[in-house]
């Protein structure tokens, strides 16, 4: 019997570019992110099981497969939502000391998320307030790390609104008035305005349409660039990790089953099940 499985071929309605692998040669670089044997069970199921690897400041890093990969379990325990049966994840902090973030204390924890750290969820929704103002939803990330003042509080989110693409004269608006695609930019300006060195990216442009999904891409790719920002990208559309990662993870049942630069694993294959994953079939 063949099935489709649930992902977008590589090719589909998104041109083939990349962007240009990160990890320099300088030998010298240390990784901002360490994962080691990050496992977890759900009873006797399998969520994640004995996954690996370093991520580097300013890479990408996409974690692809299909539904029930394990792709977004990893990303819950890497970003401490989620807390793994075993295995460790290492974070350098701005002092240069490598801490293991499940040692950190739960205020430690929340200052990360709010600082370093960044979650863009699938559903902007999960990522908002929705009965507050789009300025409000970026300035309280301000405030979370100290800034007090009304005026440069006001004229921060209205500025990243406007790097964001969100018109300023909404900056009183609520998210429930916004788009689909304006909320998920709108849940990006919250995100990057206290200046992250990670975020993490569940589905970012899940549930949009073609013409909208583009210009999203198009907005996170220049952002990445600009900002300088590493980010783990869980994502069944293979297209988006294309245009988005330098370097791919594939998963199934659980495993990493390969791993490389991105346009190297799309284009030249190595494991069966990643072949199989790219033509978007799956003999079972």
């Amino acid at each position: 019997m063949t099935r489709h499985m649930d992902m977008t071929h590589a090719g589909d309605h998104l041109p083939k570019t990349s962007l240009v692998a990160p990890r320099p040669m300088d030998l010298s670089e240390k990784p901002l992110l360490q994962v080691r044997s990050v496992s977890k069970y759900y009873g006797r199921r399998i969520g994640c099981e004995d996954v690996s690897f370093d991520l580097w400041p300013g890479e990408v890093l996409a974690i692809v497969g299909e539904s029930g990969s394990g792709k977004t379990t990893l990303l819950d325990c890497i970003s401490t939502r989620m807390t793994p049966t075993s295995g460790m994840v290492n974070y350098r902090m701005r002092d240069d000391t490598m801490r293991e973030v499940f040692r950190l204390s739960e205020a430690e924890k929340r200052f990360l998320m709010r600082t370093d750290w960044g979650f863009v969820h699938q559903n902007p929704a999960d990522g908002l307030r929705m009965t507050v103002s789009a300025g409000a939803n970026v300035g309280e990330r301000l405030m979370a790390i100290g800034e007090q003042h009304y005026g440069d509080i006001r004229q921060t989110a209205s500025d990243w609104l406007e790097q964001v693409e969100i018109a300023k004269d909404r900056i009183d608006d609520q998210p429930r008035a916004f788009s689909g695609g304006m909320r998920q930019r709108l849940q990006i300006a919250r995100n990057l305005v206290t200046g992250p060195r990670l975020v993490f990216m569940d589905e970012p442009t899940g549930g949009l349409d073609v013409s909208v999904q583009a210009r999203l891409l198009d907005l996170l790719r220049s952002l990445v660039a600009e900002l300088g920002l590493a980010a783990i990208v869980v994502t069944h559309d293979l297209a988006v990790a294309r245009l988005l990662s330098h370097r791919m993870v594939v998963m199934k049942e659980g495993r990493i089953i390969e791993t490389g630069l991105t346009d190297r694993v799309l284009d030249d294959p190595q494991a069966p099940y990643t072949q199989l994953l790219i033509s978007s079939i799956l003999q079972v």
